[in-house]
């Protein structure tokens, strides 16, 4: 008996979907991009239990003739490509003939379509991948897809999906994705029967944004329009200054498809790599229009990366479009400052000696803790007279003498350290200090945000934020931890929040889960004062020195330097 055998086509389709449709966000996303490639200017999109009961689009697109229905759900049927070359000038989202066979083998489907000049439309009911009926229907010029039951003839695809609210999360940054990517068309969504966001035509993509993310993310933002022979970005970047947490916030569209485009983002992130602090990703709706044969848009079943002809050439584009506008913006804003590049802090010796005795490693590089080691205890010591203060400069660094030349001591990194140190104590030992606010702090998040933030609100709670939600992706913040400023809160949030949906806070290690937690807490918890004298400095290093790594902040930034004896020297050419 032979052992090789050709599947079903019905058992091939439900495999075909497992590259295509891995969740109900990615059945909206197709269904939408169908919509749009028909030329729709209004897209209604409506789901139910998370896209798992129900999910609808419907649209006023140029619809479908009953032949080409019944023909759209066979597998790589298609109207937008012809043959290979195609695959150089493509100029929909959509192409593949794929998306509407794999939906309809692991749900029940119905197609309801109606072209201009037919006196009625085609309806096509699918179950699993079997045709139940096909007849006339009377409708709209335009075509409604339901899909209802979503992987029920797979019942182990659901195993897999998330938290109902993280799923209706996906669906919602999905359409507001497409509503960015056209903001000629008009856009709806509903959720359980309830309007989630309804945003018209908009003429410009800055109305758009404030319509959908709201008028404080738009005023944020800097239009852009730059372009070179073969190439052109427009859309809206962050101001210098500001960053945040995730990369969320940075959208790119390529020939107005959204992708994931490491050579874009890279270029994004190397335009701001000297306007946003480290660790920061700046905000971004960027448009890049380009030659379709420049870009390659076959390159993953769901068609969100693609590949470029020549990657550096579009990533240095990037970089050249983005600092221009932000050189352009600083100038404007600025245009008598001037500032002073100070050279690249040099890196400790081989070992140095501690102030308070013993001896520290290299801390120019980051390094991993060494094993820890108990505080100072009996007397109070006092600071060696190795290492004598001399002063503050820049309201950043602590300027002292040793023996061996000159150190450097980063101050904000150095308490970064203590506080670091400081609230992973108090989180082991459930103690930390709160204090509830006379005001509640109210917050708006987006609805992926705010179904991570309601999936981790008790987490939060017993390390000493109180949040409780107060309407649909709406919070109200009634108690922080003491040593929290409430003007700092919805940031800290915010970055709380892009932590989680990273996964660097994950429930099944609660102790890594609170190390990035103190991370996190010790950048907002630092106030530098203006000035320090001797003693509060001197105060300072004494709590550094009894950390388990006084030689680096919890980011991995050296908390101080020094410039060596040979150093000067050759710096003044001796």
């Amino acid at each position: 008996m032979a052992k090789v055998r050709i599947l079903p086509e019905r058992v091939a389709n439900q495999i075909a979907a497992g590259e295509v449709i891995e969740r109900p966000a990615a059945v909206v996303k197709e269904l939408v991009e169908n919509a749009l490639d028909a030329g729709a200017t209004r897209v209604v999109v409506e789901f139910a239990h998370a896209g798992k009961s129900l999910i609808r689009v419907d649209d006023n697109g140029h619809g479908m003739s009953a032949e080409d229905a019944r023909m759209a759900l066979e597998r790589h049927a298609t109207s937008k490509i012809a043959d290979s070359t195609d695959l150089e000038r493509l100029a929909t989202f959509g192409f593949r003939g794929e998306a509407l066979p794999s939906i309809a083998s692991v749900s029940r489907f119905t197609l309801q379509t109606r072209e201009a000049g037919s006196d009625s439309g085609t309806e096509i009911v699918v179950n699993a991948g079997r045709v139940v009926h096909q007849r006339e229907c009377g409708r709209p010029v335009g075509t409604r897809i339901d899909v209802e039951r979503l992987f029920e003839p797979v019942p182990a695809r659901r195993k897999f999906l998330k938290s109902d609210r993280t799923e209706a999360g996906h669906i919602v940054g999905c359409v507001r994705l497409y509503a960015l990517a056209c903001p000629a068309a008009s856009f709806a969504l509903y959720e359980d029967g309830r309007e989630v966001f309804r945003s018209p035509e908009c003429t410009s993509l800055a109305d758009r944004v404030s319509e959908i993310f709201g008028r404080q993310v738009a005023e944020g933002l800097l239009p852009m329009d730059y372009s070179e022979p073969g190439m052109r970005l427009t859309g809206l970047v962050g101001r210098p200054g500001a960053g945040c947490a995730t990369r969320h916030d940075m959208v790119a569209f390529v020939n107005s498809r959204p992708v994931d485009s490491r050579t874009v983002n890279g270029g994004l992130m190397e335009a701001y790599r000297e306007s946003i602090p480290q660790g920061r990703f700046p905000a971004a709706f960027v448009f890049l229009e380009c030659g379709p044969s420049e870009v390659d848009v076959n390159v993953h079943p769901a068609k969100r990366e693609v590949r470029f002809r020549s990657e550096a050439a579009v990533r240095g584009f990037i970089i050249r479009a983005v600092l221009s506008r932000l050189w352009e913006w600083s100038e404007r804003s600025a245009p008598s400052a001037q500032t002073v590049q100070l050279p690249a802090p040099v890196g400790l010796p081989a070992a140095l000696p501690s102030p308070f005795g013993g001896w520290v490693g290299e801390p120019s590089q980051p390094v991993s803790p060494p094993p820890r080691q108990a505080a100072p205890t009996g007397e109070r010591r006092e600071a060696s007279p190795q290492w004598r203060y001399v002063g503050t400069a820049h309201a950043s660094y602590a300027l002292f003498e040793t023996p061996h030349g000159l150190v450097l001591l980063d101050r904000r990194a150095a308490h970064e350290r203590v506080w670091y140190e400081r609230l992973k104590a108090q989180f082991r030992a459930a103690g930390v200090p709160v204090q509830r606010l006379l005001l509640p702090i109210s917050m708006e998040l987006n609805p992926v945000a705010s179904a991570v933030l309601t999936d981790h609100l008790e987490f939060i709670r017993v390390h000493g934020l109180e949040v409780h939600e107060f309407g649909r992706n709406f919070f109200r913040v009634e108690a922080l931890p003491a040593w929290m400023e409430p003007g700092d809160a919805e940031a800290f949030i915010r970055d709380l929040v892009g932590a989680l949906r990273e996964g660097l806070m994950p429930a099944s290690n609660i102790d890594l889960a609170r190390d990035e937690l103190a991370r996190l807490a010790a950048a907002k918890a630092v106030r530098l004062p203006a000035t320090s004298g001797e003693a509060e400095t001197t105060a300072l290093l004494r709590e550094l020195f009894a950390t388990t790594s006084p030689v680096s902040s919890p980011a991995g930034r050296p908390t101080y330097v020094e410039l060596n004896h040979g150093e000067l020297a050759r710096r003044f050419q001796k």
